[in-house]
């Protein structure tokens, strides 16, 4: 079976520069980034199973804006602004926890159902008019997908329902019954000292991995491949070497790995990766499923937060090839880590030119393609007096929108390009580090 869920072929006049320099340290495009790409747009906030019964809840904070998802006496999971309607204060503190059957804020004592409704405030004689039926918390969008919590702080964003914009990897995915998962070890967050869209852009392609990551050559080397971002989606798929296994991890995983009888034949050894416009991504592994995405703390710092979920009834082996492959991309993620720092300190230097992308990173200038959709400032290679910048882009967008103009990237062939006659389809093979220049420079 062909392991490609869409044919992608490549123009050879794309513009290879990625986005410019300067919109990784300005502090002015981090506020439109905000409000036209984190508030709007689908985020993960966990799995059913993180809140399994009622009075259940987890917590989420997105660019200063906060989430609260509670399952419901009625087992419906629900999700609200962790803001309490007296004055502001959170109404749960943790990240994750139960309560017996209301929500207290801790502040003065508001008092919420499990649906969001006010059962009832501290002295209430004290308000003049206090209507509970105006006063509950204030709800959020929420879907389920695949048992997935899916939320978004603005209604109406410019993404469709979760559904819909899922559906291309949804047959795919239903082989896994990931509804049913439950979780491995809790939700994790770590901080990293860089602008968020460094991380994503080392996410966004596998030209990296024969040099990078020696694990995960080890594991699957030339069979991977990456379908860019088509309509906010991008995919990537490998098939795992049962030869392999020069690197412990690599080779303990290889030999403890059950069959994985459950899943069709091309998904047996598959490790897939998919990404999710604007920074969330679902990991497949036959033993288990995973979801991890960074959201800004400013211009310099993110926070990476995900969780590893696998099947109820797992197997011994199950449960040590989840522990392996968890090891592999542990190592995988701390090496990224130190890409996306390395990469993200050239933006501050007078040297730095701009990207010059491979064919094989053509998923890192989709990605960008959306974010200049929504942030057209973005298209302009000299970075705009910080003062100007709302008002420029809010001019750049009315003329998007209404068709006066298009959005200012260009379209000309990055520096040095030699053009091809021509299109090719894509598809990444990671020629393994021996076949590299000699000269090449090493990670150690």
């Amino acid at each position: 079976m062909n392991p490609h869920l869409r044919d992608v072929a490549i123009p050879n006049d794309w513009d290879r520069r990625g986005l410019p320099g300067w919109s990784y340290h300005s502090d002015a495009l981090l506020e439109l980034e905000k409000e036209y790409v984190f508030r709007n747009h689908w985020q993960i906030a966990g799995h059913v199973s993180d809140v399994p019964n009622a009075g259940d809840y987890l917590t989420m904070d997105v660019v200063g804006e906060r989430a609260l998802i509670v399952r419901g006496k009625d087992g419906v999971v629900r999700a609200f602004n962790n803001m309490c309607r007296h004055r502001g204060s959170r109404v749960v503190a943790d990240s994750q926890g139960t309560c017996k059957n209301a929500l207290v804020c801790p502040f003065h004592g508001w008092v919420y159902n499990l649906d969001g409704t006010l059962r009832g405030a501290a002295r209430p004689r004290s308000f003049p008019d206090l209507d509970k039926t105006e006063f509950g918390l204030m709800p959020l969008d929420l879907e389920i997908w695949m048992g997935f919590i899916f939320i978004r702080f603005r209604k109406g964003g410019p993404q469709p329902s979760v559904a819909e914009l899922l559906k291309p990897i949804e047959a795919e995915m239903a082989h896994y019954g990931v509804a049913d998962m439950v979780p491995s070890w809790g939700i994790w967050t770590q901080k990293s000292p860089v602008n968020w869209k460094s991380v994503r852009d080392v996410d966004n392609e596998g030209y990296h991995v024969a040099m990078a990551h020696p694990a995960l050559q080890d594991l699957y080397g030339a069979t991977y491949f990456d379908e860019p971002f088509i309509n906010g989606v991008s995919r990537s798929f490998a098939t795992y070497n049962p030869h392999a296994g020069r690197r412990w991890s690599v080779g303990q995983y290889i030999k403890l790995a059950p069959e994985a009888a459950h899943l069709p034949e091309h998904l047996r050894k598959a490790w897939i990766y998919y990404g999710i416009f604007p920074n969330n991504a679902l990991s497949i592994m036959p033993e288990s499923v995973q979801f991890y995405q960074e959201f800004p703390l400013s211009t310099g710092e993110t926070l990476l937060r995900g969780a590893i979920y696998r099947y109820p009834d797992e197997t011994r082996e199950q449960a040590a090839a989840r522990y392996l492959a968890y090891r592999i991309d542990r190592d995988t993620m701390n090496e990224d880590v130190q890409l996306s720092v390395w990469s993200n300190e050239s933006m501050l230097s007078e040297a730095f030119e701009g990207f010059y992308l491979s064919d094989l990173e053509y998923g890192v200038r989709t990605h960008h393609d959306h974010l200049r959709k929504q942030i057209p400032v973005l298209g302009l290679e000299t970075a705009p007096e910080e003062k100007d910048m709302w008002a420029l882009n809010d001019a750049l967008r009315s003329q998007s929108q209404d068709g006066t103009a298009k959005p200012p990237i260009s379209p000309l062939v990055g520096a040095g390009q030699r053009g091809r006659e021509g299109s090719r389809a894509f598809e990444s093979t990671s020629d393994s580090a021996e076949n590299w220049r000699d000269d090449a420079p090493r990670i150690g």
